[in-house]
């Protein structure tokens, strides 16, 4: 691939030269104001280049070509090095896919990556790299590892020993370098530059101006050239050892061990708790500094250490460390100018036992504690049930007068919603499911409507499927609470322009403006009729995935909006604008909270207005691995019976062994589900099916959990 100058290659780039001349001038003489920063603007590019001109940027530019990203990071290569630009590696960074460049006192870094789409195209990005520490590179060298930070050199010369070393004596001093004698070094009292080096030369050198741009202080270095068997020269540039840290500070742990500061890099696997964890880190400092701060910091946290281990390559120190309940081993070796840190620990067999027995323990209170509760709420829920059961009425109904709607409506209908447009209609009552489905039966089938068979006819629940002339409706009888929950849908609802039944009470104004009450948790009037708040986490944890706060309010549907809408904002909660269904009978609105999302739901019943504000924790949640999946919800399973269960719910049957979910067994199945309401039939050995409802909708997750007498508790998470 041949080289080209900029001109010719780009036509693009005539073209921004004719449209606007002054600002490409005006770039180049910035950048070349600064010799220090090379003009990429300037730089050959590839043939067939054809450049991003859409964000102009004097210290960058990038364009594409016609060939894969393999191929164009060699020719790229090959080009620049034929314009002078020596290549060379980063310390540690030996794999990196980045090219870097030196020229002078100038860097050029370069980086590639693949067109969008397209394989055979790939993006070149040349970006300014300036070198703080400029060192010479002598001509021919080889195998270059560079750092302009420190700096830091090594490279072999083509020349012999005396060759390179006059290369040196002249080219340091020429670029600002003096070599220390016993009079400039003498405020280093550790200096000792007489040191010599087997097969070699040693010397040392300071930059009494600074850096070229007088951004920092450069420290004195070490120059070390020794005579290679071939007749080259090896030659390596330092930071002087005496101006290094001698008394290591501890940095943050890694992995809950520790670090020395400073260090170019660090890593760690595990945690303080872990049964086993490493660190690994790359110390700017001598060996012997590392080594101190290991003795100090290793004796402070209770560590003593057991003599040498055997010597690993590339290993320097290698020493066999204990604790109480662990063993370990650290290794230090010397890297380019770095100390690697290698240190490792592993919990005893004592240990280990020691927190299995622990953990046995603490899952064994979990479990009780776990089923005592699970006894007290379902004694408590089917104790609540068989009260609102009894208090719901039997009685025979009658249609109630001038409804609207195309079926009729039972006398004692609460909170009538009906959606003519959509086919949908929805009440509440206080009859019972069994009044209700008789009521529907009676007043359809004399008009033309015929039932379909269902197998969910119970006392707390009835589905019926209707069909007249082709059109259909379905209706769901559901006991929710101290009330029955009707939900019917379909073609036989359907009305053209149909508006909202005339059926909704007269709001007077409140008496007086809603204050919230200081002492709850989230928001609610001081002036209500009745109040709950619930919250669901993991025992031990105080962190809940959910809180909901229930809540009767005697006062107007507006004056509550405004009241949450007022309180919530100066919690910090952000309303969505896309997330507000209002109006005189309902209201719902979508926030963003400080936690994660939330919603408020807002009703009329019997005079009152409705408050359902519910609050989820993401973070929580995805810390407890019961996040569901995006557009989903999750179903998790538990069984704290002694006996297997199984559960049939959207055409799936999923085996609940004994004790899953709990302790013993911390992850029962899961299920992700779309959103919808869905009917589940659970079965356990000895005992009849158990069937019941659950509505789920998307972002939420609900945990069902077998109880030990076969009910099913079902409970929202998040």
């Amino acid at each position: 691939m041949s080289r080209m100058t900029r001109g010719t290659q780009v036509p693009a780039r005539w073209r921004l030269l004719a449209c606007g001349l002054f600002l490409v001038a005006s770039c180049s003489v910035a950048a070349a104001a600064d010799a220090g920063i090379v003009d990429v603007h300037a730089l050959p590019q590839l043939e067939g280049a054809v450049e991003d001109t859409s964000r102009p940027d004097p210290y960058r530019v990038e364009y594409r070509v016609p060939t894969p990203q393999a191929v164009t990071l060699q020719a790229v290569r090959k080009l620049l090095i034929a314009e002078g630009w020596v290549p060379y590696v980063l310390p540690l960074e030996e794999k990196s896919t980045t090219l870097k460049f030196k020229k002078g006192r100038q860097g050029l870094s370069v980086h590639f990556t693949q067109a969008l789409g397209r394989p055979d195209q790939s993006v070149v990005y040349y970006t300014t790299d300036r070198i703080y520490s400029n060192v010479p590179f002598p001509d021919g060298a080889s195998d270059l590892v560079f750092d302009g930070t420190r700096p830091y050199l090594g490279c072999i010369a083509p020349g012999a020993l005396d060759a390179t070393s006059a290369f040196y004596t002249s080219q340091m001093e020429a670029i600002g370098w003096r070599k220390l004698t016993a009079e400039t070094a003498a405020r280093w009292t550790t200096a000792a530059l007489d040191e010599t080096v087997p097969n070699g030369v040693r010397a040392f050198y300071d930059h009494p101006e600074g850096d070229t741009t007088q951004f920092y202080k450069q420290k004195p270095v070490m120059l070390t050239l020794t005579r290679r068997d071939d007749g080259r020269t090896d030659v390596d540039i330092r930071i002087a050892p005496f101006v290094l840290p001698v008394d290591l500070s501890a940095d943050g742990d890694v992995a809950g061990l520790p670090r020395p500061n400073p260090t170019k890099t660090a890593r760690g696997l595990g945690s303080a708790t872990s049964n086993k964890r490493e660190m690994s880190a790359a110390a700017m400092a001598e060996l012997p500094a590392v080594l101190a701060f290991y003795h100090r910091e290793l004796a402070a946290r209770g560590w003593q250490e057991d003599g040498s281990a055997p010597l690993a390559p590339g290993d320097d120190v290698a020493l066999k460390i204990s604790n109480a309940e662990e063993t370990g081993l650290l290794r230090l070796g010397r890297k380019y100018d770095f100390t690697m840190v290698s240190l490792t620990a592993q919990l005893k067999e004592s240990a280990l036992a020691a927190r299995a027995k622990a953990k046995k323990e603490a899952d064994e209170k979990f479990m009780k504690d776990a089923e005592a509760m699970a006894r007290q709420v379902i004694a408590a829920d089917e104790a609540r049930r068989k009260v609102q059961a009894a208090a719901l009425s039997d009685a025979p109904l009658s249609a109630l007068a001038d409804s609207k709607t195309p079926v009729p409506l039972p006398e004692t209908a609460e909170g009538v919603r009906f959606e003519g447009d959509g086919g949908h209609l929805e009440f509440s009552s206080t009859s019972s499911v069994k009044a209700l489905t008789a009521f529907y039966r009676a007043s359809l089938k004399p008009v033309g409507w015929k039932e379909q068979p269902s197998v969910i006819n119970q006392p707390n629940m009835a589905l019926m499927e209707f069909s007249k002339g082709g059109k259909s409706i379905s209706m769901t009888v559901m006991q929710m609470g101290p009330k029955v929950n009707v939900s019917a849908s379909g073609s036989g609802l359907v009305m053209a322009a149909a508006k909202p039944a005339a059926m909704q009470e007269v709001q007077a104004k409140s008496s007086e403006p809603l204050k919230p009450d200081p002492e709850s948790q989230l928001p609610v009037p001081t002036q209500r009729s009745s109040t709950s708040l619930s919250t669901t986490k993991m025992p031990g944890s105080e962190m809940p995935f959910r809180r909901e706060l229930a809540a009767s309010i005697p006062a107007p549907l507006g004056d509550v909006l405004a009241f949450y809408r007022a309180e919530l904002s100066r919690l910090g909660w952000q309303e969505k604008a896309d997330g507000a269904a209002v109006s005189a009978e309902r209201a719902q609105i979508d926030f963003t909270s400080p936690q994660g999302p939330a919603v408020l739901k807002l009703g009329r019943a019997k005079g009152e207005t409705t408050v359902s504000l519910a609050q989820k924790n993401p973070d929580a949640a995805a810390k407890a691995d019961i996040m569901p999946k995006p557009g989903q919800a999750r179903l998790m399973l538990g069984n704290i019976g002694a006996k297997d269960a199984s559960l049939t719910i959207n055409k799936q049957t999923v085996k609940i062994a004994a004790g899953a979910g709990g302790p013993q067994s911390p992850k029962g199945p899961m299920l992700d589900l779309p959103p919808g309401t869905y009917q589940y039939a659970l079965r356990m050995p000895g005992r009849p099916a158990h069937t019941e409802s659950l509505t789920v909708a998307a972002g939420d997750a609900w945990g069902l959990m077998v109880g030990p007498t076969g009910e099913v508790l079902p409970l929202q998470m998040y």
